[in-house]
């Protein structure tokens, strides 16, 4: 029988507060948009100076102390892509880390007919600002 992931966050609640506030600041700076199908998350942000070292770091961060998600970085010169897979059940807490990146509450998913929320985009004004 394989053992089930805790689906929790193992951060100090000053450690917490710090690193939603560095995805905030991220996901305000370079978010384009995002989709959350069930279980899997994928953020897409506007490469910049720093952007997917910034993007890997929280990765790296977020895969030691939420051992319930698995996270890859990916992409090209035009975008970063943060692909992540929440273990089963974990659904709601992997839209709830997804919405840490939104500094911008116009950012919010739509959830479609269906139950998935397709991609969510960045108003051109926040797109031309990088």
């Amino acid at each position: 029988m394989a053992q089930d992931l805790p689906i929790a966050c193992s951060l100090s609640a000053p450690d917490l507060e710090e690193r939603l506030a560095e995805m905030a600041v991220l996901g305000d700076e370079a978010l384009i948009d995002r989709r959350i199908d069930g279980t899997h998350a994928q953020l897409r942000f506007a490469t910049g100076v720093g952007v997917r070292d910034r993007v890997a770091a929280i990765a790296a961060a977020e895969s030691s102390c939420c051992a319930f998600l698995t996270l890859r970085v990916t992409g090209g010169l035009d975008v970063v892509v943060l692909d992540v897979d929440a273990s089963e059940g974990a659904g709601p807490a992997l839209a709830e880390w997804v919405e840490a990146f939104d500094a911008d509450p116009a950012l919010a998913s739509r959830e479609e007919p269906g139950g998935d929320q397709r991609f969510a985009h960045r108003s051109s004004r926040h797109l031309n600002a990088h």
